[in-house]
């Protein structure tokens, strides 16, 4: 496993801390026919080494390659796939509720750590498997941490069943109904065998034993790291010394939190919620400077924004930044706490789009649509590190209603970035170059390529307008006619998916009646598909988002428009495109020759 992760980086730490408690499991239970059920796939490494995979593990992660995460399609060991955390047990409870009604005799086990137990979802299975009679085992690998260190009063109540070597009484577990069994050493295998042989005893109802881990485990380097190695990029196997980050502009995920901070100092009111990610979303910086403005309220996202919400409604300006695959699981909050009451929580949805190795399940695909259909929602994306200062300062000035604002994995383009950011006009978009046949209405982070991809139209001989949306919603109306009753092909350019910004512009022309026949729109979004784990590159190229598919787009499209009669001509002139960026943030472009 280290050699494996120490050339193409990946999750560790959590992997090295059950490598007994895996061979304990494929010792003791007769796999693929006893059913194991990993939580999250993070600790499913060793797993997967056991289970057929071992010679394509330096494949993990990689295009074409092992998932990071358990996928049922890639093989019968893995029953059930797991890239979000905390589904494990109402999944087992599942597989043996239906064992139960089909006559089956298979063992049931479900492996989950003391991190994902954080998440409502865990006592809710709890809660439901400890009424029924179905038998099934939950292993709860306990090792002090998720991702980041343990938050919350779960954590406590675990260290005392450990302190008092499971003496101290009923456990919150029995309590729920299932029979405890330990706490038992993770890495001492003739105890460990023991304890899952003693839950295998014949009998009724849920078992869950309690393991005891040392995340990072047999490695030196991650047991001696504050985060255990959980996500390492390449490393020296010998030393653990990872390779160093190339110079580069910083990560959006860095010009969050320096852009958060700057506004905290300014105003006291602003504070930062997180769900267990305070490395991944910046607020681990933020926190040093603010340590009393910053929550880390465990994998509870659900209560996250409600808890922001209650906030907002007290006068707070509460920063929820959550991942955009991982604010999925609070919509009804969102819907219900938030938008419904017209509260003023700002969303810091990062990892939006396409994430690179860690795939599908950590895509950051349908935020857009899944905000944009919203009542007295805002949704706003940043195209580069500057707007996404501007961003955060727009979101902290507005109190009329919930603000999101989306952002990409990865670094900036390497634009400076402003000391403090400026209070945007909300709906309103900005022209960055402007032409006479095509119009590029980008949304995002794909504005590069928009400006990429009309250097090669014009090469075809033709004019380009590039514009930046900024917002999802409200649309910028004014600046969408413009471009529509300007050009003959409209095309919209976003990372998301269907239901979303392009949505909205098409439903305004057809609403306006200007979608008469004249005008050729082509909406550029993710496709109806998962798009699988790659290098980012070529994930958007799968998609048909990078450069060459936008120009592609709009040639075909004028292609189209001669065929039916149009008169777009290729233009070889050369225009300069003189930019000019008003205090409001409104951009005007002047031609000249």
């Amino acid at each position: 496993m280290v050699e494996v992760v120490s050339g193409t980086g990946g999750h560790l730490g959590a992997g090295l801390g059950v490598v007994e408690l895996t061979v304990a499991l494929h010792y003791v239970f007769d796999t693929p026919a006893d059913t194991v059920i990993w939580d999250v796939g993070h600790q499913a490494y060793p797993h997967k080494i056991l289970t057929g995979r071992r010679d394509s593990m330096k494949t993990i992660r990689q295009g074409s390659g092992l998932s990071g995460f358990t996928r049922r399609a890639e093989s019968d060991y893995d029953p059930f796939g797991a890239g979000h955390s905390s589904t494990s047990i109402s999944a087992a409870l599942g597989f043996a509720v239906g064992r139960d009604l089909v006559g089956g005799n298979e063992r049931v086990i479900a492996v989950i750590g003391d991190g994902a137990m954080s998440a409502g979802l865990a006592y809710e299975a709890m809660n439901n498997a400890g009424a029924s009679k179905s038998r099934m085992i939950v292993v709860l690998n306990d090792n002090d941490m998720s991702i980041a260190p343990p938050v919350g009063a779960l954590s406590r109540h675990l260290s005392a069943i450990s302190g008092d070597a499971g003496t101290n009484g009923s456990t919150l577990f029995e309590n729920l109904g299932l029979r405890y069994v330990g706490p038992v050493d993770g890495h001492d295998m003739p105890a460990l065998l023991a304890a899952l042989r003693e839950a295998n005893a014949p009998g009724d109802g849920p078992v869950l034993v309690h393991v005891r881990t040392i995340k990072g485990k047999g490695y030196a380097p991650a047991e001696a790291a504050a985060d255990r190695y959980h996500g390492v990029s390449r490393f020296d196997a010998a030393t653990g010394a990872q390779a160093p980050s190339p110079p580069g502009p910083p990560s959006y995920t860095k010009v969050f939190a320096r852009a958060l901070t700057e506004q905290a100092s300014r105003d006291p009111r602003v504070v930062a919620i997180t769900a267990a990610m305070p490395g991944g979303t910046g607020l681990d910086s933020f926190g040093a400077a603010f340590p009393t403005r910053t929550f880390d309220v465990g994998i509870a996202e659900q209560h996250a924004v409600t808890f922001a919400a209650g906030l907002a409604a007290r006068g707070l300006k509460p920063f929820c930044a959550i991942y955009s695959t991982f604010l999925q699981r609070a919509y009804d909050q969102i819907v219900h706490d938030v938008a419904l009451q017209g509260l003023p929580v700002r969303f810091a949805i990062d990892r939006a789009g396409l994430v690179g190795a860690d795939g599908p399940t950590h895509a950051g695909a349908f935020d857009v649509a899944y905000l944009t259909c919203l009542p007295n929602m805002v949704v706003m994306a940043p195209s580069d590190e500057a707007e996404l200062t501007h961003a955060v300062a727009t979101a902290a000035a507005y109190d009329a209603g919930p603000f999101a604002f989306r952002y990409p994995r990865g670094e900036g383009v390497g634009l400076e970035l402003p000391e403090t950011g400026r209070v945007l006009p909300i709906g309103k978009g900005r022209v960055l170059r402007r032409g006479r046949d095509v119009a590029l209405l980008s949304l995002g982070s794909r504005l590069g390529d928009a400006l990429t991809a009309a250097a090669r139209i014009e090469r075809e001989g033709f004019s380009v307008t590039v514009a930046d949306a900024r917002f999802a919603k409200p649309i910028d109306e004014d600046l969408v006619r413009a471009l529509a009753l300007r050009h003959r092909v409209l095309v919209t350019i976003e990372e998301g998916s269907s239901g979303g910004f392009a949505s909205a512009v098409a439903q305004y022309l057809t609403d306006s009646d200007l979608m008469n026949g004249r005008l050729k729109l082509r909406s550029l979004r993710l496709p109806d598909v998962f798009i699988e784990q790659n290098s980012p590159g070529a994930m958007l190229s799968a998609a048909g988002l990078d450069s060459g598919a936008i120009a592609r787009a709009a040639l075909s499209a004028l292609e189209l428009d001669a065929s039916e009669g149009g008169v777009v001509q290729p233009r070889r002139s050369s225009r300069a495109v003189m930019i000019q960026e008003a205090p409001d943030g409104r951009t005007t472009a002047r031609m000249g020759t």
